[in-house]
């Protein structure tokens, strides 16, 4: 449906994105992953027409949408990462502008407001201005717009950022929804693990503008399937502990986190004596250690060196 080849931008001798190859299927969710500075965001704008690239292509059943961007506006929705809503008016007021701009009118226009507002759960709310809504209801009417005009391809950038967990629960549940109900093609950026877990197919990993990995969720997995991940929870994280475990030759790779240390072994290592060895030398107190097969998480780490958040 969408394919895109040796994608590039570079804004003022600065490289963005260099070489992105990816592709989506009809009916397809599929994620891209990457920490902030990916070139993400870039690489999402120049697939919906909004930039124009260096280099490369996109392509939408074949036709390159710069050349014929009348191809691909009419069935495109994008969810912008910043909320692109007129706060001062209402709800219904957003809708009826924007669906306007997508050249509905009379009854059709009338009924697909309400049709859109009963999808994202505020109906109720529809005369009320959208600037007294919550953060995760000012999301939702985000979404909204974009689905007015029964987009066939739905590009999402962060939908879910500082919002309520109920509000992040109920637009997870939609986008699965829409995407398994109505077969409703998706492209979904997240700084959530979990999300793309739930949500997508197949997963594009990007780190510094190029894709570094891409495949289902298990075939990502499989990466480390030789290897198991170790977390360690401590009271408070010592430099003199970090550093023994950073000598350790058997350790892949460790990161740290909030009070934790995440640690990459091969499978069958034993390290756990020499871990609360660290410990007792470095009067780090260990709170807990869970030892698992690697996650979606794990191997982003493996293969970033960052954390998705960061």
């Amino acid at each position: 449906m969408i394919e895109v080849k040796n994608l590039g931008k570079t804004f003022k001798k600065k490289v963005a994105v260099e070489d992105v190859n990816m592709y989506l299927e009809e009916g397809e969710s599929v994620g891209l992953l990457g920490p902030n500075g990916a070139g993400k965001s870039t690489t999402i704008s120049m697939i919906s027409t909004l930039l124009p690239p260096t280099k490369g292509t996109v392509k939408f059943n074949g036709k390159d949408v710069f050349k014929h961007p009348k191809e691909l506006r009419p069935v495109l929705g994008v969810v912008p990462q910043e909320i692109a809503l007129y706060e001062e008016l209402s709800a219904y007021e957003n809708m009826k502008f924007f669906g306007k701009v997508y050249g509905l009118t009379g009854k059709e226009l009338e009924d697909k407001i309400q049709e859109t507002l009963e999808l994202v759960g505020l109906k109720e709310r529809q005369k009320d201005a959208v600037d007294t809504y919550s953060g995760g209801m000012k999301r939702r009417i985000n979404i909204a717009v974009a689905l007015m005009h029964d987009p066939k391809i739905l590009i999402m950038d962060e939908p879910t950022v500082g919002i309520d967990p109920q509000s992040r629960n109920y637009i997870l549940d939609m986008v699965r929804k829409l995407n398994r109900e109505k077969g409703l093609t998706i492209l979904y950026t997240s700084h959530y693990m979990e999300e793309v877990e739930k949500l997508c197919d197949r997963v594009y990993i990007m780190d510094h503008g190029q894709i570094i990995a891409s495949g289902t969720k298990e075939e990502l997995k499989s990466i480390l399937s030789n290897e198991e991940t170790v977390t360690i929870q401590v009271e408070e994280l010592k430099k003199e502990f970090s550093d023994l475990l950073s000598s350790q030759q058997r350790i892949n790779r460790m990161m740290e986190g909030e009070n934790e240390y995440n640690l990459i072994v091969s499978k069958g290592e034993q390290l756990l004596g020499e871990i609360f060895d660290y410990a007792r030398q470095t009067q780090v107190k260990i709170i807990g250690i869970h030892v698992q097969t690697p996650t979606l998480e794990d191997v982003f780490l493996h293969l970033t060196g960052r954390k998705l958040r960061d």
